[in-house]
């Protein structure tokens, strides 16, 4: 039997669990910090301290009960970050009902696979935002609003759906309007909203969330109030949030990194949040961090690199910033180092996790040396477990590779309405499968090296894309990099690089394969390599390597060795 110690780790920590809802865990911060300000949202002007968010969410909560919609009924959000959002997010919950955050950047035939899928009773939408309209999308799915009341959706194709509620002054046929919601609440309404507080418990559902899968429909993962408020709590406890902290938050609401990490990071600390623009814009976000003199600021590390590449960034005064949140994907060390010494963030932090686990499962410390900092995602998050097992589901000796899995709190309930789904995710004894290639180093610190699915198998050698992502960002020319695997007749799978330039510089194929000449192995050295512009993204900032392969699998004609196996 190998003495060697095993990867696996557990967060013990002095600080318990909270049992509270969201609804109570609000209620307290609202009392503690009555006068601390709650939320900015800057493209609308809006600035709320928490007795004034409160109140509006206290008669939003009201409104929900006098449409007649009930615990455990399922609300959808079809929006950008806006100060409605969040309102919705809170009373939501305190009148128990399930919110579903649907991606903006869905289109007709996947809003209506998720309003079916979760079977949602009420709708928030937002007009419209860019090139997207969204009451024409609903008007399509939905031709029965031109003739119902407000509020009575008859919908043959939406057959669960009986209230939009749109934002916005604007009036469209059939749709309830957002603003118009609190007159309908009696005082009954806010009695029952006072009821439901001594009634509604941690463990039940109250958000759905859509994994965007690469293959596949989405999966709803169904989120507790346990699952989702002590993940905000331990996270922020990272941070070291304060009451005195605010927080620039340009990722998306829709998803747990704003939701979650944001908002309810936010809340159990007393802390603000800050939304700069609906989306991500890099301006925007500067100028928020700015103006507002945030503390902290969210993102992935293709906004921080689009953040840092504005012409004028460095007449932004950003002194005031001191943390924030790098995750979503690994961040290239010299993207950190920048980060560090020109956004002032010497404590930030990286997060790692998953929708299914609400989201974060590891994330490193304030005072982490930098190599643990870039090279790892951190330790296990208080109260939670971690392993990483072979292909048997034995579990490794520490610094070997195997698929990180995470047990605990914030395990997901499941994927609604997919038995067969949740048990090919979380087996028997709970443990939730990632699908992602770690290493657990004697510290007990991991390092992702790739997604299970993204590894590359070369002529029997296993390569990691992270590696070789790595020391290409090394070369000076190089300001992001994205390797994938494709497929190949003679080795199984070849490596490709998608390589975009620092602003002003050149660089071609010979010129880069010579600076891996002799510094790495001969294997790991792309054989085709790609100059591009950018890469294609989800919403969140996360790169598509599944597109970028389909896309070369087309463009190379690979297609036939696509189906041979290595």
């Amino acid at each position: 039997m190998s003495s060697a110690q095993p990867s696996y780790a557990h967060g013990a920590h002095a600080k318990a669990l909270s049992g509270q809802t969201i609804g109570q865990a609000f209620d307290f911060a609202a009392a503690r910090w009555p006068d601390q300000l709650a939320v900015v949202s800057r493209h609308q002007s809006i600035r709320l301290t928490y007795a004034e968010l409160r109140q509006q969410v206290d008669r939003y909560a009201a409104a929900f009960v006098a449409l007649g919609l009930e615990p455990g009924e399922r609300i959808g959000i079809w929006s950008h970050n806006c100060a409605e959002w969040l309102i919705t997010q809170y009373a939501s919950a305190k009148a128990g009902l399930i919110l579903v955050n649907i991606n903006p950047a869905y289109r007709r035939a996947e809003v209506d696979y998720a309003l079916k899928k979760v079977g949602c009773r009420a709708l928030v939408v937002m007009p419209r935002h860019s090139s997207s309209d969204y009451i024409e999308i609903l008007e399509s799915l939905a031709p029965e609003l031109a003739d119902c009341a407000p509020g009575e959706l008859a919908c043959k194709a939406l057959p669960d759906l009986e209230m939009i509620i749109r934002l916005g002054d604007e009036r469209t046929p059939g749709m309830l309007n957002f603003d118009d919601l609190p007159a309908r609440a009696g005082p009954a309404d806010a009695a029952r909203v006072e009821e439901l507080a001594g009634l509604l418990q941690a463990d039940d559902p109250i958000n759905i969330q859509f994994t965007s899968g690469t293959t596949g429909r989405p999966k709803g993962a169904t989120l507790s109030h346990h699952n989702i408020l002590n993940n905000g709590l331990f996270v922020g406890e990272g941070m070291g949030l304060t009451a005195d902290d605010r927080i620039a938050v340009p990722v998306p609401l829709y998803h747990c990194f704003g939701m979650v990490m944001g908002n309810l990071g936010a809340l159990t600390h007393g802390a603000a949040v800050v939304y700069p623009a609906p989306s991500f814009e890099p301006t925007a976000t500067l100028e928020a961090a700015a103006a507002e003199r945030c503390t902290a600021l969210y993102g992935v590390p293709t906004m921080f690199i689009a953040e840092m590449g504005v012409p004028d960034f460095a007449d932004y005064d950003l002194s005031s910033l001191r943390t924030g949140i790098m995750a979503g994907s690994p961040c290239p060390q010299a993207v950190m180092q920048r980060v560090i010494d020109e956004m002032h963030m010497q404590d930030v932090i990286i997060c790692y996790g998953m929708t299914e686990t609400s989201p974060v499962s590891c994330q490193t410390e304030m005072d982490d040396e930098m190599q643990a900092r870039v090279a790892t995602v951190g330790r296990v998050l208080p109260h939670l477990e971690i392993k990483i097992v072979d292909i048997d589901g034995r579990v490794v000796p520490r610094g070997e590779p195997g698929e990180y899995c995470t047990r605990g709190y914030s395990v997901m309930l499941g994927y609604w309405d997919d038995a067969e789904r949740s048990a090919e995710a979380i087996d028997s004894a709970r443990w939730m499968h990632t699908g992602d290639l770690a290493v657990m180093d004697e510290a007990g610190y991991c390092r992702i090296v790739g997604r299970l699915k993204d590894m590359v198998i070369r002529g029997g050698e296993n390569i990691y894309p992270r590696e070789i992502e790595e020391y290409l960002y090394r070369h000076p020319a190089v300001a992001d990099v994205q390797v994938v695997g494709v497929p190949d007749a003679r080795y199984g799978e070849e490596l490709c690089a998608w390589v975009q330039l620092a602003a002003g510089e050149t660089l071609d194929e010979a010129a880069l394969r010579a600076f891996c000449d002799g510094e790495i192995a001969h294997y790991k050295i792309p054989r085709y390599i790609r100059f591009v512009e950018g890469f294609p993204l989800t919403v969140t900032g996360k790169v598509q390597k599944y597109r970028m392969r389909e896309q070369m699998i087309s463009e190379l004609g690979l297609a036939s060795a696509a189906g041979i196996e290595a």
